[in-house]
Formats: structure tokens, sequence, C-alpha cells
């Protein structure tokens, strides 16, 4: 049976897709193709916020770097998502203190605080334009969401001391979005929203300036590991030997590592950008100019652009293919909250692969004593895909206490093996789908 590549099911070959990002995009100086053999102490495998964060903290230690991404750097989920830095982990607290326990949970907790200062103190540091705006309104579809989220709200103030967060009523909340959709939610001020590939591209050029060899255009075919050296094959015949390799392909993983690739499951999430609203119904529309992600099972998550669009993303796909109309996929969800927006043109669509886990936790594994990797981010991943470059490059040189951390958490296997894996998922999201809609 024929299966499609991931890395070319729906682009172009380094090409970034039709998207207000890349439309948008900050001026970068390209990347060569991998040419001739080339040695190094550690090769990082894809270019997202993974890969490009592990590459700048490590050549910021002095080590000797290779990274490698098959297109362009940022072109995968990093430069294509919606863009919001949210507070915690993917699973809330209460859920992770009966997973892992009150201690592990409080670790976790602050492990998601840090992801969110790594982002701020890069965008700082290394003058990143990328549009950084504070605050994400999460918003409850159903009346009776409304009571846990507020608990929650609480909780994080009592006992994680996190004074960030507030519960937000149905009138507040029709007072900051244009629309009856809302019953009620919480404001979270400490968690906010950018420009992700622009913040990809930053980064990439940090680490470039910091010694990283970044190669673009350059797919990864395999690799070998042997005798304390791993070998990086790739599809111009040009060949990586390292010390030591960090695998950060996350939703395009594909056949490269199956020990990885039966965790991870790749699905696809959808975008799409109005023509510019003005200020007056961007300011109807999203009166503090915060993200907004709802309660939604195939979550809604959108806000405004720079230039006052509005960015939403609804709806997903489960399997290689995208939508042959992705306006026309994802209108409907923007019109179910804002119908107002109807005449309103669309002027970008576009969508991106993505990675899930079973428990929606990431998954931090070190595969062999020389070969290290962070993925399933689960639709959580630009802060914690960059603070897990972070970890990645501390566990190289040899700290792992926050690794651990994240490698204890026991992530399942997808049940089914290869042939059953997208049947038996599209299955489950279909009932959570009905179930959402009670």
């Amino acid at each position: 049976m024929f299966t499609p590549n991931l890395l070319t099911a729906n682009d172009r070959a380094g090409r970034y897709p039709d998207s207000y990002y890349a439309a948008t995009a900050n001026a970068i100086a390209p990347f060569a193709r991998l040419e001739g053999d080339q040695t190094c102490d550690i090769v990082v495998i894809g270019g997202g916020f993974t890969g490009l964060s592990s590459a700048l903290h490590l050549a910021e230690r002095g080590y000797d770097v290779i990274l490698l991404e098959a297109h362009r750097v940022g072109w995968g989920a990093s430069g294509r998502n919606g863009g919001q830095v949210g507070s915690g982990q993917r699973r809330e607290q209460d859920e992770l203190e009966q997973m892992v326990g009150r201690d592990d949970a409080r670790k976790l907790w602050d492990i998601a605080e840090e992801s969110k200062g790594v982002v701020k103190s890069l965008i700082a540091k290394h003058d990143i334009k990328c549009d950084w705006k504070p605050g994400i309104l999460h918003a409850d579809h159903r009346a009776r969401f409304v009571e846990h989220t507020h608990a929650y709200a609480d909780k994080l103030q009592a006992e994680y001391g996190y004074e960030d967060i507030r519960s937000v009523d149905r009138a507040e909340m029709r007072e900051m979005l244009g629309t009856e959709f809302y019953h009620g939610g919480s404001l979270d001020m400490g968690a906010g929203h950018l420009h992700p590939l622009n913040f990809a591209l930053g980064l990439a050029d940090a680490a470039r300036a910091a010694g990283a060899r970044i190669c673009e255009g350059t797919v990864v075919t395999g690799y070998e590991n042997q005798s304390g050296k791993v070998t990086v094959k790739t599809e111009n015949g040009a060949v990586v030997t390292a010390n030591k390799m960090i695998l950060g392909c996350n939703g395009y993983l594909d056949a490269l590592e199956d020990r990885v690739a039966k965790r991870v499951m790749p699905i696809n999430n959808f975008v799409i950008a109005t023509e510019p609203l003005g200020d007056d119904l961007a300011r109807e529309l999203i009166r503090d100019d915060v993200a907004v992600a709802d309660s939604k099972f195939v979550i809604n998550y959108y806000r405004l652009s720079a230039d006052k669009r509005m960015l939403f993303g609804g709806g997903e796909t489960y399997g290689y293919n995208f939508p042959r109309d992705i306006k026309a996929f994802v209108s409907p969800h923007m019109l179910e909250v804002y119908p107002q927006l109807k005449d309103v043109k669309i002027d970008y669509g576009w969508g991106g692969t993505l990675a899930i886990t079973m428990n929606r936790m990431p998954f931090f594994e070190k595969l062999d004593d020389n070969v290290f990797t962070a993925t399933g981010y689960s639709g959580h991943g630009v802060a914690m895909a960059t603070l897990a470059g972070q970890i990645m490059a501390d566990a190289v040189a040899g700290t792992v206490e926050r690794f651990d951390v994240m490698a204890n958490i026991k992530t399942p296997v997808f049940p089914g093996g290869k042939m059953l894996r997208f049947p038996m998922l599209v299955a489950a999201m279909l009932w959570y789908s009905i179930r959402d809609k009670l």
C-alpha cells in the first residue's frame, strides 16, 4: 500500500505554505543545503522550535552543532500554529496531581512556567520581532464548564501562587468578546501570543550567530548508532557523523524512528486569516487584543494579528491529506462564533501537522545513551518545545534533572500498530466530537 510522505503530502519542497505568517515573515539570510560528509559534536534533526532551541543552547555552550531541516527553518508546525504561549502543561494541574502525584505535578508546573519565561527572555535577548502580546482568554462554550474553570483559576491562585489568572463571568465575557457564544471562562495575563514563524526565524538567526551550522533543504532518510557514534544519512547522499543526536521532528517524524512514532500521532490543524478589519471592528471582536482558546474538544483558537486581521484556527483532520479548500473548511467554525464576519474576505488559509500523545503530555525520552528526543506537544508546543531545546541541551551536557521530570511521565503506545493507529484515532476523535455537541 502506498503511504504518502508527510513532508511532501500537502506542501512543495522548500516552500513555506501560503500563510499570513509567511507573507509577513522577517527577512533572513537563507541556509545552504548540507554538502559533503561532515562531523560534529551534536546533530539535531528538525528546524522547528525544539531543534532550533536545542541548536542555539548547545552552540552557546560551545558544542559544534549541525542542524538538518528538510525544508526551511520554521517550516512545520512551529511556523504555522496559533501563536499562543500558554501557562501550565497540556493537562491541568488537578489531572497531573492524580497522574504523577502532587510533588511531581508541582515540578511540572514550575517547568511550564519556565517555558514561558524562556520564550520571553529569548525574544528580549535576541531582539526578535514577533509581535509579542500578553493575555489568553479561556472561553467556555457550555455553561456547565464554567464552574470548573473558575474553580481551577482559584486553585492556581491558592495552591500554586499563580496570581496572573482570574475568573470571568458571562457578562464580562460578552464585553470582552463580540459574541454570544460563551458563558464565562478565565483570563490569564501571564500567558500571551506571538507571530510563531518570526519567532522561529529569530531563533534560527540566534543559533547561527552562536555558531550552529544550519542546513535547509536536507531530508534525513535514516540513521545508524554504533560504537558511540551516530551516522545520519540524507537524501542527497551526504552523511553527518556525530557523538550525539537530538530528534526534534514532532508531527513530521514519519518512519524515521519507530520507538518515537508509536507514541506520537500526527494530526492536522487549520487556520484562516481575514482581510484587515480596522480598529473599530477588531476592538468589537476582541476588546483587549488577547488570544482566545475555547472549550470545544476540537478547540477554536484565535486572535488578532498586528495588522488587525482575525487569525482563526478551527477544525482538524486525521490522516495525511489536507482539505482541498481550507478556507471553506475553517470558515464555519469562525462564523459559529462570529456570524458578523460572514461578508469579510478570507485572505489566507493554511494547515499544519502537529503530534499528539495518548495522554496529551509531551514525550521526552533518552532513546540511547547518545540519542535524545522531545515531541508530542499536543497543541501546547510554542513555549514547551522552546524550553525542550534548552532541557535537552542541559541533558547532553550532563544536567538531567528537568529532562528526567519530563521523561518520567509514562507515555502509552498508540494501540493497533502502524496499520490501525489512524483508524482507531479517527474513531476516538469522532466520538469526542459527537460528545462535544451534546
